[in-house]
C-alpha cells in the first residue's frame, strides 16, 4: 500500500503544476471516488500545491487528508468572493469528511424585504425562500461586512430596526427615534410614500447601485451642516463611510448573483484532435452552482453533422434521470449563432423530443458574456490538465494500442486475479475499465474448482478464460497480473479467440549510485509472442491505468475474502450444534440473516421458518442458544 500511495502522490504532485492560476474551487476525492475535501482558492495551482510539498507543516489531521487522496478536480469562478459562495454550495452538496466549517449548514446571509407589509424593514437572514412576497439580495460572502452594513443603513435612512410584535404594540415613539435613528412609522409619524421612498434607495445599496442612496445621504449631511446640527452630520457621516467601503467590496463580491435571477445553463465545448471536453455551467436563481465536466472521443460523433446535438441531447436525458434539481428554460451553447435558425431549432426539437419539455436554445448574450467566457475557459483548461502525458488516459490508450499494434485504440479492459484463501477455495476477480475509469457494474467473482495438486495458477487462469470466453460480449483487451506462464494459460483458454492479452508482472533491479546498491521494483508487461518484456515508465499514463486496474482487482478480491472470514466467524457457532452436516450449513448461511444473539429469542418454530431447516435441527439450534 505504501508504494501505492507513493505513486499516486506523485501523480497528484505533477498535475497540481498544470492548475489554472486563478480563483476558483477544488476538490479532492478517496479511491473510491468519494469527495473527501472542498476547498476554495484565489490561485488554484498555488493553494492545491501547497498540500502537496515536501516541507508542508499542515495539522495531523490535513496530513492524514492528504495520504487518502486519490483524485482532484477543479472549477474556475470569476472572483475570489464567488468561490466563497461555491466552496458553500459545494460543501453543502457532498457533505465531504474533512470539511468542519458548514457542516452545520450555517449559509452565507441575505438581506430581505418582505413587501407584504405595512411598513417593512431590512432583514438578516441566513436562510430564506424566495418567492413573490419579497425582495431578497445576496448571498453575501465573508468578508462584505453586511451585518455592520445593514444597521448602518437602517439607522441613515430611518428605517424600523425592531420587531413585528414591538411594531403592533407601541403607542408611542422609542428612543431610537429621539436618537434621529428611526422614522416612528409605528405611530404613523412618517408617510408611507415616504417611508417607501426611503426604503427604495436603501434597497438600491444592495442591489450594487447605491449612485443614488448616496447622494440623498450626501444632501442630508450637508443640511445638517448647514444647520449646525454637526452631530447629526458626523453620524451620518459614519454610516456613508461604512456604506461606501460595501459598495466597493460589492463590486468585486458581485454578490454572487451577478444580476440574474433565472435558470439557465451554459454549454461550451472545446474541440481538439481525437477529443470533445465540454463544460456546462449551471445557474439556478441566478446562481452559479458550479460544473459539469465531460470529455468524449470525437470519432463516436463522427457521423452526425453536428455532433454536439447528440452530446447535449445525451446530457440532458443523464440529467433528468439522475437529478433531482429542476431543469433550466434557457440554454445558451456555444456555436449556435443567431443567424443559424434551424440549428436551434433542431436542438430544441430533440430536446423536446427526448425530455418532454420545452428548452429555449440560445447562442450568445451580452448579459451572460462573463458567465459564458469563464465556461469556455473551463472546458480549455479540462482538456489542457488531461491532455497533459501524465494525466491523459486517451494518452495511455493510445499508448496500448501502438504496444499491441492493434487497429484502433482499446477502450474496454478486463483485469483478473487468482487468489486462495487459507490453502482452499480458490476464486478469481474480474474488474473491468472504459475509458480508464471503473466499470463496477461489470466487475465479477469466479469460484474456481478446488484441484488435487493444490494451487495451480496456470490451470486456474486457464479455467477463467474458457468460462469467460463463453459469456460472450469480450473486451479489446485481457490483463491478467502474472508472468508468462499465467498468460500463456490465459490465452489457451480463450480457444483461439482473437483478443489481446497482456501480463502485468513486478521484477526487480539493482543499480549502483555512489559505491552503493540500490534495488527497485518495476512494473512490466508480459506480451504473447514477444521475447523481451516492456517496462512501464513509473508515473506515465499506461503505468497509472494498468497498475490501477491490477490494484483495483486486488481490493475486488479481498473484499470476497473478507465476506468469507465474516461468514465463518459468524457460523462458526454452529460447528458444536448437534446433527449439521456442510450442506445444512450453507443452507443456514444463505438463509440467516439475524445475529446469533438475535437468533437465540426465538422458538424452535420460528427458527425452523427463518433458517428453512427440519424440525429437529430447528429444535437441536434452540436447545444449543438456550444454554
Amino acid at each position: 500500500m505504501a508504494q501505492d500511495k507513493l505513486k499516486n502522490l506523485d501523480y497528484l504532485k505533477t498535475i497540481v503544476t498544470k492548475l489554472p492560476k486563478t480563483p476558483g474551487c477544488y476538490l479532492f476525492y478517496s479511491i473510491s471516488g468519494e469527495v473527501l475535501y472542498v476547498g476554495k482558492a484565489k490561485n488554484l495551482r498555488s493553494r492545491v500545491a501547497s498540500y502537496f510539498s515536501s516541507d508542508h507543516k499542515g495539522s495531523p489531521k490535513t496530513r492524514y487528508l492528504v495520504d487518502k487522496i486519490r483524485d482532484l478536480s477543479f472549477e474556475l469562478t470569476e472572483s475570489d468572493a464567488e468561490a466563497f459562495v461555491l466552496e458553500n454550495i459545494l460543501i453543502k452538496k457532498h457533505r465531504p469528511k474533512y470539511n468542519i466549517r458548514l457542516k452545520d449548514d450555517k449559509s452565507y446571509p441575505y438581506v430581505i424585504i418582505d413587501k407584504t407589509k405595512k411598513f417593512p424593514s431590512i432583514e438578516f437572514r441566513r436562510r430564506v425562500k424566495k418567492d413573490k412576497s419579497s425582495l431578497c439580495f445576496g448571498p453575501f460572502v465573508q468578508g462584505s461586512n453586511i451585518s455592520k452594513t445593514l444597521k448602518e443603513v437602517l439607522k441613515a435612512f430611518s428605517l424600523r430596526d425592531c420587531s413585528d410584535y414591538e411594531f403592533s404594540s407601541r403607542s408611542e415613539p422609542c428612543l431610537l427615534f429621539q436618537m434621529h435613528q428611526c422614522s416612528a412609522p409605528c405611530v404613523d409619524l412618517i408617510s408611507i410614500e415616504d417611508y417607501k421612498k426611503r426604503l427604495e434607495l436603501a434597497a438600491s445599496i444592495f442591489k450594487g447601485k447605491p449612485k443614488s442612496a448616496l447622494l440623498y445621504l450626501k444632501k442630508q449631511m450637508s443640511l445638517f451642516s448647514e444647520n449646525e446640527e454637526f452631530e447629526k452630520a458626523l453620524l451620518l457621516r459614519d454610516s456613508v463611510k461604512v456604506i461606501e467601503d460595501f459598495s466597493e467590496s460589492f463590486k468585486e463580491i458581485a454578490s454572487a448573483e451577478g444580476g440574474r435571477s433565472e435558470d439557465l445553463d451554459l454549454v461550451n465545448f472545446h474541440l481538439s484532435d481525437h477529443e470533445i471536453d465540454l463544460s456546462i455551467a449551471i445557474i439556478r436563481g441566478g446562481v452559479h452552482f458550479g460544473h459539469k465536466a465531460f470529455y468524449y472521443f470525437r470519432s463516436d460523433f463522427e457521423e452526425d453533422g453536428v455532433p454536439f446535438i447528440r452530446l447535449v441531447c445525451q446530457f440532458y436525458i443523464q440529467y433528468l434521470i439522475n437529478s433531482s434539481d429542476t431543469l433550466p428554460k434557457k440554454v445558451f451553447i456555444q456555436g449556435v449563432d443567431k443567424e443559424d435558425g434551424i440549428l436551434k431549432k433542431q436542438i430544441e426539437f430533440s430536446l423536446e423530443q427526448l425530455i418532454r419539455k420545452k428548452i429555449k436554445v440560445f447562442g450568445s448574450a451580452k448579459r451572460n458574456k462573463n458567465l459564458i467566457d469563464l465556461n469556455n475557459r473551463q472546458s480549455e483548461e479540462n482538456y489542457k490538465l488531461r491532455s497533459y502525458e501524465k494525466s491523459s488516459v486517451l494518452l495511455a490508450l493510445k499508448k496500448l494500442q501502438t504496444i499491441l499494434s492493434l487497429r484502433e485504440v482499446p477502450r474496454t479492459l478486463e483485469c483478473y486475479d487468482v487468489a486462495i484463501f487459507q490453502g482452499k477455495s480458490p476464486t478469481a476477480s474480474q474488474v473491468n475499465f472504459f475509458d480508464g475509469a471503473p466499470d463496477k457494474k461489470n466487475y465479477r467473482h469466479y469460484h474456481l474448482k478446488e484441484l488435487e495438486e493444490g494451487n495451480n495458477d496456470f490451470a486456474m487462469m486457464n479455467e477463467v478464460a474458457k468460462r469467460r470466453v463463453k459469456k460472450g460480449n469480450l473486451p479489446d483487451v485481457f490483463i491478467v497480473d502474472g508472468g508468462k506462464g499465467q498468460v500463456t494459460s490465459f490465452v489457451k483458454g480463450l480457444g483461439g479467440a482473437q483478443i489481446s492479452v497482456i501480463g502485468i508482472a513486478k521484477s526487480k533491479t539493482k543499480s549502483n549510485f555512489k559505491n552503493s546498491t540500490i534495488q527497485s521494483t518495476e512494473e512490466r508487461l508480459i506480451i504473447p509472442g514477444r521475447k523481451d518484456s516492456y517496462t512501464l515508465t513509473r508515473g506515465s499514463a499506461l503505468f497509472r491505468v494498468i497498475t490501477q486496474m491490477r490494484d483495483e482487482a486486488h481490493r475486488f478480491s479481498r473484499r470476497l475474502h473478507h465476506q468469507k472470514e465474516n461468514k465463518k466467524v459468524n457460523l462458526s457457532w454452529l460447528d458444536s450444534v448437534e446433527g449439521i452436516g456442510e450442506k445444512t450449513k450453507v443452507k443456514i448461511l444463505n438463509n440467516l440473516k439475524m445475529t446469533k444473539q438475535e437468533l437465540s429469542k426465538l422458538t424452535s418454530e420460528e427458527i425452523k421458518h427463518e433458517l428453512g431447516v427440519s424440525v429437529n435441527i430447528a429444535q437441536n439450534i434452540y436447545d444449543f442458544l438456550s444454554n
